[in-house]
């Protein structure tokens, strides 16, 4: 036997039993016989959903139509399911699949479910940002994107920047509160890594997303806002990384036609060139916070923790209003030589780190992991990226630091922006600072800030975590996700 709750059936369907249905068994002496179809989620290992189906048929035609209704009225009941759905597909992402498998893989389930669609292949970049400020996006249910994580970034901006234009609220304001995006965000993955799609979901797999999205899930989304000099320089979602990330990301663009094979080549790369960088970063320790990044607490379905903070962005939203201002509270100061900044607002789990770089990061909490990787030798600097691979506690290492934050400002000592206002750190030019390896003979004086897989022009940027500003079609990465039985005939003949 098989339970099903009605939040995951798909779709009823009256059903023509065909010939050899119609000769099993105890049936075959009856005349005629009505039936209907029952479409629901069957999850299986890995976190991966199917769709599977079963017949239910008996000779009374009433009963059968009872039951059809009875059962369409329940799924009416559920207000969380889109019913029509604006679709952006990139078929230039990855390995330039993502048409085929939307017309393949989603486009008869959303059928199925009685979804309708309005679909845009798109054409350059920032197609779909810019089509996101045209369109009447208030008819739709929601916005479903089909490619890699370039490509949610796109469509997230978007609608945030279309959100905020709406409501009056100016970006360029790094102490501005944004509007919450009520309108969810699909992500069928057809890209080179899908690391937002794994981390929210637990595996990048297009069926699986695409029933996320049937089925009405919701999950809530921090979003950290990127600023310079008063100016929005990105969203971020994912991983904000300077130093060796960064370095990966801007030596790696050089060689796209490499494939993907140029991440790993631009990673050994970087792995021996083993730059470092000066710099001085001031953070906000989150206030009150859940949990902490060192802890063994990870961010699954129905997280406690993101619920704790969602309960309290509620009572501050209903006493402040989107006016309410941050107060002061104090800064800490941090200066160093660094190999790697990375801040992280969800694990950032991918195939080739199950864990990813941070593994108690939560993905509605509305805090951001500061990891801080100080100056080491090329072997330890290993070891610590080894452990993204294994089940070992990757911060247990002298020369690693990790703080929960809600915002923090980060000026290199090499950085050439001398009228930067971040907190007035940094005012001052130096030289290179790289005479520690003169065998090395590079002339990088900066590094690169890699924004969830784009380049940022500045170093010296302003961060800050807005609570749950978006929301997926998803519900986490659900815990001991098993195999379920089918139905079986006996069982399917009790029932009726």
């Amino acid at each position: 036997n098989c339970f099903v709750p009605v939040s995951e059936i798909i779709a009823v369907e009256e059903t023509e039993l065909n010939k050899k249905q119609r000769n099993i068994g105890r049936w075959q002496k009856m005349a005629k016989l009505h039936a209907f179809t029952v479409y629901y989620v069957k999850k299986a290992r890995n976190h991966r959903w199917r769709c599977s189906d079963v017949t239910f048929w008996c000779v009374d035609e009433h009963l059968c139509n009872q039951w059809i209704q009875a059962l369409k009225e329940l799924l009416e009941m559920q207000k969380s399911r889109p019913k029509q759905l604006l679709v952006y597909i990139n078929p230039y992402g990855g390995k330039r699949q993502g048409k085929r498998i939307y017309e393949q893989k989603v486009a008869p389930l959303f059928s199925l479910a009685s979804i309708s669609t309005d679909v845009v292949i798109t054409e350059h970049a920032n197609h779909a940002k810019d089509n996101l400020f045209e369109v009447n996006i208030y008819k739709y249910d929601g916005v479903v994107c089909v490619g890699g994580d370039g490509m949610f970034s796109e469509v997230m901006h978007g609608l945030i920047g279309r959100m905020q234009k709406d409501s009056g609220i100016d970006q360029n304001n790094p102490k501005a509160s944004l509007v919450q995006c009520n309108i969810r965000i699909g992500i069928i993955p057809a890209g080179s890594t899908d690391c937002i799609c794994y981390s929210t979901v637990g595996i990048s797999d297009p069926v699986t997303s695409a029933l996320h999205i049937i089925v009405g899930d919701c999950q809530p989304l921090d979003v950290s806002s990127v600023h310079h000099n008063n100016t929005l320089l990105k969203y971020s979602v994912s991983l904000l990384g300077y130093g060796f990330y960064g370095d990966i990301l801007k030596d790696s663009e050089k060689k796209r036609w490499m494939g993907p094979m140029r991440y790993d080549y631009s990673g050994f790369k970087t792995f021996l060139s083993h730059h470092y960088y000066e710099g001085t970063i001031a953070y906000q320790p989150t206030k009150h916070t859940h949990g902490s990044p060192r802890d063994k607490e990870s961010c699954r379905t129905g997280c406690n923790i993101c619920k704790k903070s969602e309960k309290q962005l509620a009572e501050q939203n209903k006493e402040h209003g989107l006016k309410h201002e941050e107060g002061e509270e104090e800064w800490k100061v941090i200066k160093g030589k660094f190999l790697a900044i990375n801040a992280v607002t969800m694990s950032c789990a991918c195939p080739r780190s199950p864990k990813g770089l941070s593994p108690a990061a939560h993905l509605a909490d509305g805090s951001a992991d500061l990891i801080l990787v100080r100056k080491c030798s090329r072997f330890d600097f290993l070891r610590y990226l080894v452990r993204h691979t294994n089940q070992d506690d990757q911060f247990d290492f002298p020369f690693v630091d990790v703080y929960r934050v809600k915002r923090f400002q980060f000026t290199s000592k090499l950085s050439e922006d001398n009228e930067s206002n971040v907190m007035d750190i940094g005012k001052k030019r130096f030289g290179q600072f790289c005479r520690d390896h003169p065998a090395c003979c590079c002339n990088i004086v900066n590094s690169t800030w890699n924004c969830d897989g784009e380049t940022l022009d500045s170093s010296a940027i302003e961060v800050r975590v807005h609570c749950q500003l978006m929301k997926l079609f998803a519900r986490g990465i659900e815990e001991n996700c098993k195999v379920e039985a089918a139905y079986s005939q006996s069982s399917i003949e009790q029932l009726l």
